[in-house]
């Protein structure tokens, strides 16, 4: 869809330089971008590929000055960036209705707006709110809640009571409510300890696909509002994640786990059962978290430490083939070595 520089720009919440009646119909990478296209800058560099391109328009820093391409100036071009996507590229829309292939309860309550895709079965007693879309072949157990504006991507599975926000989206496989892992040892014998809690799932919340969230032994496990979890995450049984966190790919977080707001753990970190993560907490990549974790502090390594404990070891480690020589040559000196 076509739009004006003028329209873009008022969107964006910029300011325009050059011509804002010009119309543009595309947005591209500086080095796919043609004639009629908007492209964006967040670097110098970038500003300079992008000035070098075809495209019509970049959106750029307050700073920045052109000769030769019209200016969307705005505070923070990644946020822009961001907008003008969603202005480009709108989601989809699902009609509403359910589709003929769906089973569906009698007792569901199912808002008119929204959209029951083929092969969906939705459970005894489940809500669902206004413009909900099911994609497609997704299960929704009793007693289950979607608040409005959730979008279910094919083949997502959502167990009995599980409580999902407004505007949740849930990618392709993944799985919420299963079952937590928790057996006691009987006679030498793993004895299952009955999983009777539920989910909840706050506002705006984002799980990415192949990621299971796994029901509460006794209460719930918790994800707060504005959470954001990557792909292929594990999140066990009781825990309770914080608002606006950042889970990146292949986390894996043992049940009973408190994580404060804004925690950010970066892809395939692991943390033991039991810990609590303080607001605005930080855990690096692969760490292996076996204490609890204080406010704002980044914590590195496996088993994990705060950082500048676990650089010093790195920088020390790295230091170690050389003093070995050293060593070495004094042992010979004083004959040590012998």
């Amino acid at each position: 869809m076509p739009f004006t520089i003028a329209e873009i720009a008022k969107h964006l919440d910029g300011e325009v330089v050059g011509d804002g009646a010009t119309v543009l119909t595309g947005f591209a990478h500086a080095d796919a971008a043609g004639a009629g296209d908007l492209t964006f800058a967040e670097t110098d560099d970038y500003f300079a590929a992008a000035e070098k391109s075809a495209a019509t328009a970049i959106i750029a820093g307050k700073s920045c000055v052109s000769a030769g391409k019209i200016l969307i100036r705005v505070a923070n071009p990644r946020i822009a960036f961001a907008k003008a996507l969603a202005l480009f590229f709108p989601e989809p829309k699902f009609a509403p209705g359910i589709h003929p292939s769906a089973v569906v309860a009698k007792t569901a309550q199912i808002d008119p707006t929204a959209h029951v895709g083929p092969h969906c079965t939705v459970g005894e007693r489940v809500r669902l709110g206004a413009n909900v879309v099911l994609q497609a072949g997704n299960f929704i157990g009793d007693d289950a809640a979607l608040g409005d504006d959730t979008n279910l991507f094919p083949n997502v599975t959502i167990y009995p009571r599980t409580q999902i926000g407004r505007r949740v989206r849930i990618h392709a496989g993944t799985v919420i409510g299963s079952d937590g892992y928790g057996y006691v040892l009987d006679q030498g014998i793993h004895l299952k300890i009955p999983q009777v809690g539920h989910v909840v799932i706050g506002d705006d919340v984002e799980i990415g696909a192949n990621v299971t969230v796994d029901r509460g032994a006794l209460g719930s496990t918790v994800i707060g509002k504005g959470t954001k979890i990557d792909n292929l995450v594990q999140i066990g049984h009781n825990v309770q994640i914080g608002e606006h966190c950042i889970v990146i790919s292949q986390v894996g977080i043992a049940g009973s786990c408190t994580l404060g707001n804004y925690v950010i753990l970066a892809g395939q970190a692991g943390l033991a059962g039991h810990l609590k993560i303080g607001d605005r907490a930080i855990i690096g990549a692969q760490a292996g978290v076996m204490n609890h974790i204080p406010a704002g502090e980044k914590w590195l390594g496996s088993p994990a430490q705060p950082d500048k404990e676990f650089k010093r070891q790195v920088i020390a480690q790295r230091h170690l083939p050389g003093l070995l020589k050293k060593v070495a040559a004094w042992e010979k000196k004083l004959g040590a070595n012998e």
